[in-house]
This record gives C-alpha cells, sequence and structure tokens, in this order.
C-alpha cells in the first residue's frame, strides 16, 4: 500500500489553512504569506521549496509561532496540530509545544546554538525542560543523541561550545538537540544550507534514516529541488508567499503542471546535458509590498497572456495535485 493510500486511513498530524502573515513596517505592508494551504500526515515528508523571499521560512516560523510581533503578525487563517489550534494557544501552552511536539533545525547554527554553553548544556536544557528529567538522566540522554547523530566522542563532544566544531557537526548537534525530545513533527529549514556537497549528503542521510527510524513528520524547507527528491513524499512549490503547485513528488517530477515548477527544474545542472550558460528564471522575486496584479509571476513568465493578470485561481489538476495557473493543462 502507497503512502498516499496510506494517509486516506489517517487524520493528519498538521493542517495549516489560509495561512495569511504580514509585517508592518513604516514603508508600508509586507504581505509575506498569503492565503498558504497544506497538511502534512505522521510519518510523511513535505519538501516546502522555492526561490529566496518566497515565505518558506516566515511560513515554518509561524508553525512554532516565533514571528517576531511586531512587526509581524498572523492576521488570517488557522494552524492545527492534532486537532488542536495553535494560534489560539496560551504562550505558556504554546511553549510546552515547542521542542517537545514540533522541533525545528534552524538554517545557520551558529546563530542559533548559544556561544557560551557548550553542546551538552543546551541538549540537555531542552531535556530537562521538556522531560522533566534530572540532570543525570538528562545527560545520558544526550549522549545517546549525539551518538544518534554520527557525532564521534559523543562524551567529549558534550564539552564543546559551538565554535570548536565543523559547520556540519554543529548541524548534527543540532540535529541532536531537535530530536532529543522525541517530537511529532520537525521543521528543518534549509539543513544543508553553507554546507560543502558531501557534508549536504550526509546530513540528508541522517535525517531521512532518524525519520524512519523515528516514525516522524518533516517538513523539510529548501530552494533545491535536488534536496527534495531525495527525501520527500510530497511537495508544495511557494512563490511570493503563495503556494503555486501542491502534490505527490512522482507527480510533480513526472508531470509538472506550473510555469514556476518547470523553471525551477530547469535550473538544476544537468550532467548529462551539453550547454553554456545554466539556466536562470529570467526578472527577479516582486516585492512583497508592491506585488504584481493577478497571478504573482506573470511578470516573469514565458506562457504569460492577458487573462493571467485577471486573477490567481488554484486549479486541481488531478484528484491530488494542484496548480496555480490557468494554462496548466498547456504547461510545461
Amino acid at each position: 500500500m502507497n503512502l498516499m493510500k496510506q494517509n486516506l486511513q489517517k487524520k493528519p498530524l498538521l493542517e495549516v489553512y489560509e495561512l495569511t502573515v504580514h509585517f508592518f513596517t513604516e514603508e508600508g505592508v509586507v504581505r509575506a504569506v498569503e492565503n498558504v494551504s497544506f497538511e502534512i500526515y505522521p510519518g510523511e515528508v513535505l519538501g516546502l521549496v522555492g526561490e529566496s523571499g518566497c515565505g518558506k521560512t516566515v511560513t515554518g516560523l509561524s508553525l512554532l509561532r516565533l514571528i517576531p510581533i511586531p512587526p509581524g503578525r498572523v492576521v488570517n487563517g488557522d494552524i492545527l496540530f492534532d486537532g488542536r489550534s495553535l494560534l489560539g494557544l496560551e504562550e505558556k501552552e504554546m511553549e510546552k509545544v515547542r521542542g517537545n511536539d514540533i522541533a525545528m533545525i534552524f538554517q545557520e547554527p551558529m546563530t542559533s546554538l548559544n556561544p557560551v554553553f557548550t553542546i551538552g548544556d543546551q541538549i540537555m536544557e531542552a531535556i530537562i525542560l521538556h522531560q522533566r528529567l534530572d540532570k543525570t538522566e538528562a545527560k545520558k540522554r544526550s549522549i545517546e543523541m549525539l551518538d544518534r547523530v554520527k557525532i564521534p566522542s559523543p562524551e567529549k563532544r558534550m564539552d564543546s561550545y559551538p565554535h570548536q566544531l565543523s559547520g556540519g557537526m554543529r548541524q548534527r548537534a543540532m540535529i541532536a538537540m531537535a530530536l532529543s525530545c522525541q517530537p511529532k513533527l520537525l521543521v528543518a529549514d534549509e539543513p544543508t544550507t553553507a554546507l560543502d556537497v558531501t557534508i549536504q549528503a550526509q546530513i540528508l542521510h541522517l535525517l531521512k534514516e532518524i525519520q524512519g527510524e523515528m516514525g516522524m513528520s518533516v517538513i523539510l524547507i529548501t530552494h533545491d529541488l535536488g534536496v527534495i527528491s531525495e527525501i520527500a513524499d510530497r511537495l508544495a512549490v511557494m512563490y511570493a508567499g503563495r503556494i503555486f503547485e501542491y502534490g505527490p513528488i512522482e507527480a510533480i517530477f513526472t508531470r509538472m503542471r506550473n510555469p514556476y515548477t518547470y523553471g525551477l527544474m530547469r535550473s538544476i545542472p544537468q550532467l548529462t546535458e551539453q550547454r553554456g550558460r545554466l539556466y536562470a528564471i529570467p526578472g527577479q522575486v516582486p516585492d512583497p509590498m508592491h506585488l504584481p496584479v493577478g497571478c504573482k509571476f506573470h511578470p516573469r513568465c514565458h506562457m504569460m497572456i492577458e487573462d493571467c493578470k485577471k486573477g490567481e485561481p488554484m486549479y486541481q489538476v488531478s484528484g491530488d495535485q494542484l496548480s496555480r495557473c490557468i494554462r496548466w493543462k498547456e504547461c510545461c
């Protein structure tokens, strides 16, 4: 039985309904996320992809209510986790969810780890806070987690400070911290950024291995479709704060129905393809304070027609694939 059929028999772990997040600044309103909806089932990996500035990270932070207020604010929508609205929780209740039920790996571990505390102290703090273990048990669990993420000599690394570890080791330490309380959902925001290709592959393999062992759900945020193809079950392609294409990974990779997804795919270098310059989507991501009318991608789209300026409806391509493009039948 494949994953999609299994999901029909399960309730979603996370349901996001028309999430809209704005930042209110002196220059104007930044519409970072607009009417984003998706769901993730137990044990599933959802890929969230798009160019820088498309709203991926803001979406991830919103799930844990980590958007700075002010200037940010969730102005519409809801986030349900295990059937409970996260936006309706008091801050003390939300603190019990963060790290315990939902954990996050941030983009740059050097800025996320506290430089004045050892790696061991920082992992133990999360365990003591959420798991209510004493210091001896918390230390034992911390060593086990460092060993699980394949950090050599974990007992010694407990006493290391972040600056004493390589980039790959810091990322592994962040993963150990995120997984120390065995969360149901892991939000991994660009977990391989700034790492070399070999280390990227190791981190991805590690995430996939641990995800399979723990049976947790994962939201993997990245701009790299090559990364997504290695681990995700379903894909949500974001642009200008909106989801432009959504569905099973196999469906989108074999029969994409959105010009933006097509542009991202074409941007991946192919070893077998001989060409001069690498392909890049023309133009720039629009200013979220001054978005184009209609489809937000139309100024950069090779398939643009006048009707693209009139609206941006989401079409159901198939039973489980959606596309925000009026010309989806002709693409791609």
